[in-house]
């Protein structure tokens, strides 16, 4: 079997990994190191949880202990879909690098531009970057690639549904043509193969699983499940978790939520923390601080829920979560991969269930014929009574719009005594000839006239001392200043 030792590694390199706990590489690690160090171009292909990112961090050390870098010149560059992935690619050069006198500088939103300048301006060995905020720093002319010897792509196949390949591409236009290139990704789309036979030369290939296979290791479920009521599905659905988390008992140490859309991370958060549960969501719109904050508490263990979308699917090395829940199918299959990819990771146990609605059937079907197995169906569990039957969380849906007409009608109720007032069921059903006209029945009585006669004309000839043709709704100095002048 294959050590560490045996890759011809830096030797301090080789102390921190003993340092570290590790013997053995994994199958992508022993795969990719030995061409990585030769100086050639690598394509690694592997699910998450394999170890990518120290089969391209090792090598990089090793060939970086020799040398000194420049100011503005950063001499190798690793790409990162996400900060959370960037920070933790950052903290894996920590672990190997205890022993060597390499530094390092981390791009990414969320951190003032002051600091990061500061350190480019010192000089780096290694950057570690998101693509959005290593441009703003070339804009600014700030930073220079053109002393990048070793570029790194990771977690390609991510930066490709964030729409981050322009970037990409602009970026490998802005490195020298001889630089190294480690390109890793967990599925291999045609766009991604388009990539690398543009800019990788003559690639070792590393493939050490079927593309797009979730691990052994992994107990995989799908509760199928359709809603009393089609604006109740939502709740429905909630409920439906919370019984899935209680059916797991203290199995669930831990376990990570995903849902597709920002907002629903926000929505199942709340609820399942009004219903007692140790939860907090996690998403792009957060501040880096917080979402640092809440990962941490993760890890830790003082967070058993985490709420995410797909930021935190792709490279976050939470080692022993026990559990994922897929609150909604992801409509890429691929991303089914990755989400449960997050539990049973280095050859530990891990569960995940899936909740699925009609409209997400197609979805469905579509990760089965991908991971080419069937996912066993589990009976949605109860919370002692009937899911359809659970009450809507009126804090957690839309309100309700009002017609004008109906607010109308209340502020002429509010008006009158409450004891008169008759039920609404009543008003309803009373016929519009027996009703009478609110604005008549609610008028205050006006003050007497001039004149005790009737409108209009009386007998032939005389004329009542009053204004014709004005209306009721005429203020009452107006008809006293007609009759004064007509009087004089």
């Amino acid at each position: 079997m294959t050590k560490f030792t045996d890759l011809n590694l830096n030797p301090k390199v080789l102390k921190a990994i003993e340092e570290a706990g590790y013997e053995t590489p994994t199958p992508i690690q022993a795969g990719a190191i030995p061409p990585a160090l030769e100086g050639r171009d690598v394509l690694g292909i592997a699910q998450t949880g394999t170890g990518k990112t120290a089969s391209f961090t090792l090598p990089m050390i090793t060939l970086l202990a020799r040398g000194r870098a420049r100011a503005r010149m950063p001499r190798s560059l690793v790409l990162c879909p996400t900060r959370e992935l960037a920070a933790q690619v950052a903290e894996n050069f920590d672990v190997y690098t205890k022993h060597l006198k390499l530094t390092k500088a981390l791009l990414i939103g969320g951190v003032s531009f002051k600091e990061q300048e500061q350190l480019i301006d010192k000089g780096v060995d290694v950057l570690i970057a998101t693509p959005g905020r290593l441009l703003d720093h070339f804009e600014r002319g700030k930073l220079l690639l053109t002393g990048v010897q070793i570029m790194v792509v990771d977690e390609a196949d991510r930066m490709l549904d964030m729409g981050f390949i322009p970037d990409i591409e602009r970026i490998f236009s802005l490195t020298p043509f001889t630089r190294q290139t480690l390109f890793f990704s967990a599925t291999m789309a045609p766009e991604i193969e388009r990539i690398t036979n543009t800019f990788l030369s003559a690639p070792e290939r590393i493939e050490v699983a079927r593309q797009a296979t979730a691990s052994e290791t992994i107990e995989q479920g799908a509760v199928f499940y359709k809603a009393s009521r089609k604006d109740r599905e939502g709740s429905e659905k909630r409920n439906v978790l919370r019984a899935l988390i209680d059916k797991e008992g203290d199995a669930c140490t831990n376990a990570i939520i995903f849902c597709n859309r920002k907002v629903d991370v926000d929505i199942v958060a709340k609820s399942l923390k009004k219903y007692g549960y140790n939860a907090a969501p996690i998403h792009g719109d957060l501040d880096q601080s917080q979402r640092m904050k809440t990962l941490d508490g993760f890890r830790d263990g003082s967070l058993r829920l985490l709420i995410a979308s797909d930021v935190a699917a792709r490279g976050l090395d939470v080692p022993s979560v026990s559990h994922v829940f897929n609150f909604d199918v992801p409509s890429h299959a691929e991303d089914y991969v990755h989400r449960i990819g997050r539990t049973g990771r280095a050859g530990r146990q891990g569960k995940a269930f899936t909740i699925v609605v009609p409209k997400d059937e197609k979805n469905f079907d579509a990760i089965e014929a991908l991971i080419q197995k069937e996912i066993p169906r589990i009976d949605p569990p109860l919370r002692g009574t009937p899911v359809s039957d659970s009450p809507i969380e009126q804090d957690e849906e839309k309100p309700v719009k009002r017609s004008r007409s109906r607010s109308r009608r209340s502020e002429r109720s509010d008006a009158t005594p409450k004891a008169d007032a008759a039920p609404k069921a009543e008003v309803v059903t009373e016929t519009p000839v027996a009703a009478p006209a609110p604005e008549v029945a609610e008028k205050p009585e006006r003050a007497p006239r001039h004149s005790d006669k009737p409108r209009g004309r009386g007998r032939k000839g005389e004329r009542e001392n009053t204004v014709v043709g004005m209306g009721d709704h005429m203020p009452e100095f107006i008809a006293l200043s007609f009759e004064q002048r007509r009087a004089s």
